[in-house]
């Protein structure tokens, strides 16, 4: 199964953990059985059926360009990057 690493800002959502592994093929299914074992983890990643623009994904050390549709293998790491905004220089 996919691992898939948790950012601190959803680990209210998993009890904490940090990387979980999650079965599915793409991360859009990932991303479905997440929200069956942890209710309210998908809102925070998309809107209806897309990512949210702040939120990229690294997979296996890349960032994918494919997004949701990434196809993911059993010994794939999955990473959500949560771009973070505000402040001034």
């Amino acid at each position: 199964m996919p691992v898939i690493g948790i950012p601190s800002l959803l680990r209210d959502f998993t009890n904490g953990q940090r990387s979980l592994s999650v079965e599915g093929d793409t991360v859009r299914q990932v991303i479905d059985n997440l929200e069956s074992l942890y209710p309210g983890i998908k809102d925070r990643l998309c809107e209806g059926e897309r990512l949210r623009p702040s939120i990229a994904i690294v997979v296996d050390g890349h960032t994918s360009t494919l997004k949701l549709r990434h196809k993911l293998t059993a010994s794939s790491e999955v990473y959500f990057v949560i771009s973070i905004s505000g402040g001034k220089f």
